[in-house]
């Protein structure tokens, strides 16, 4: 059964195509018609003409015996008058249809190279010529001749009936190949629709091998695209939710189980208050593991906004340092900030202090003692770069394309203490991202990471000369 796309494609294909096949078939029907026709009149003329030539070199009874004799065994018939219009000779009877054209034809009147008397081939029974006889300058006579129009009438049915087994064939065979054609040309689009309904099922794993290097090709490769991408989103998403119901459910079960036991009757006062902390430092993991998640799904949804001002980067990377210092020195870890004095750029500071605290919160975690972490800005002229170098455990090449995933841990056996939530480097991505920058990761195991941020230097950044 024919879909109704392709019964639509096929039914306009066939008026159109059908359309013109009647037109160029009537046009060369009626050409080669009206070709025969005055082919035959033009032969019919030209015999006539042959006859008043040899009896104008002899014009006596044994050339007109002649005459009428060669045209008697043919198909056409032939009267030979004097000048006057009386009957000479004549090879075959004569019908009264002939004497009706002798009738109104004016013998008096000499053509000088023949004359078609009658060539109404569709309604009269003969079609008839005249051909003067001119002698020494005289008029002698005409030579007529006729031929019936029954053998026009067969030959044009001939013709008719060719045309239609013609005609006929032709829509056959149109009929097949817009069959052919328009199939060829709807199903890719009918399994591009099937793939769709089940993309809108959520049913993954659509796969469209259409190979055609054209639209409906790159709209097959587009959704075979785009099944592939909502299978990843899809599992990426199973695994947040795994992974968040699992931050989640951690503190929640410690806050549960030290709240148990704190209530225990006969604990002491020191053994309540250790609990009581345990309970608390929870609660501050969970509180800033929802805060994250706020603040990501706010960027999902492009409700997080930007207030760009132009910053001195020299002095937020010195206030961000200042911040973190403690927690680095509680480490003996050593900071460092290296900047140009005259770098400015035209960023959010409360959001890019945001980041810079994520990056160096994740470079004070996984450094060792004694070691150091560089804060460092320069400049091209093209962009602005701020990046953080530590001397810490680096991280697997396998592991580096997934470090700003949401959740992603490289070491899965690290505590959130240590480890952290995995949450901060996508955060940090997030808003270097919404400022038109790009960040990146460079590290190498037991050598150390630097997380770049490159930020385009636009009208804004003009004034701020390259020192």
């Amino acid at each position: 059964m024919l879909n109704k796309l392709a019964l639509k494609i096929g039914l306009l294909f066939f008026v159109f195509i059908v359309s013109i096949e009647l037109f160029l078939f009537s046009t060369l029907y009626f050409t080669f018609v009206n070709e025969r026709v005055d082919e035959v009149m033009s032969n019919l003329l030209a015999r006539g003409n042959t006859h008043s030539e040899v009896l104008e070199d002899s014009f006596n009874d044994t050339t007109l015996s002649h005459v009428a004799m060669m045209e008697s065994s043919s198909d056409f018939i032939v009267i030979i008058t004097d000048e006057a219009g009386k009957e000479l000779t004549h090879s075959d009877q004569i019908e009264l249809e002939m004497r009706e054209v002798l009738g109104h034809t004016d013998i008096k009147e000499v053509p000088e190279q023949g004359e078609i008397l009658e060539d109404n081939w569709q309604d009269e029974r003969f079609i008839a010529t005249d051909s003067p006889i001119t002698i020494g300058g005289e008029h002698q006579g005409h030579v007529l001749m006729f031929a019936e129009t029954s053998q026009i009438k067969e030959m044009v049915e001939r013709m008719r009936n060719q045309f239609i087994l013609g005609g006929l064939i032709s829509i056959v065979l149109t009929v097949i190949t817009i069959f052919l054609l328009s199939r060829l040309i709807t199903l890719p689009l009918i399994r591009i629709k099937k793939a769709t309904e089940q993309l809108g099922k959520g049913q993954g794993g659509v796969a469209l091998d259409i190979e055609r290097n054209d639209e409906l090709g790159e709209l097959a490769n587009a959704i075979t695209r785009l099944s592939t991408d909502l299978d990843r989103l899809k599992q990426e998403r199973n695994d947040f939710l795994a992974s968040i119901s699992h931050e989640l459910r951690t503190p929640l079960t410690y806050m549960k189980g030290y709240a148990d036991i704190a209530s225990r009757p006969g604990l002491s006062e020191q053994e309540r208050q250790e609990y009581l902390a345990i309970i608390r430092e929870e609660t501050g993991h969970l509180t800033v593991l929802i805060k994250q998640l706020f603040e990501l799904a706010q960027l999902d949804h492009n409700q997080f906004s930007i207030q760009r001002e132009l910053v001195p980067i020299d002095a937020l990377c010195h206030t961000v340092a200042s911040l973190v210092r403690p927690a680095f020195d509680e480490k003996n870890i050593s900071l460092t900030v290296e900047c140009e004095p005259d770098l400015t750029a035209w960023i959010d500071p409360a959001r890019f202090q945001q980041v810079l605290l994520n990056i160096l919160d994740n470079a004070r975690k996984h450094s060792e003692p004694n070691t150091s972490v560089t804060l460092k800005g320069s400049q091209d002229e093209k962009s602005i770069f701020i990046s953080v170098t530590d001397q810490g455990e680096g991280i697997p090449e396998k592991d580096v394309p997934f470090v700003f995933d949401r959740l992603y841990r490289v070491d899965k056996s690290r505590s959130r203490m240590s480890g952290g939530s995995g949450l901060g480097l996508a955060i940090a991505k997030e808003l270097v991202e919404s400022h038109g920058g790009r960040i990146s990761i460079d590290s190498e195991r037991d050598a150390g990471t630097t997380v770049t941020i490159q930020l385009e230097r636009g009208e804004n950044d003009a004034e701020n000369p390259i020192g």
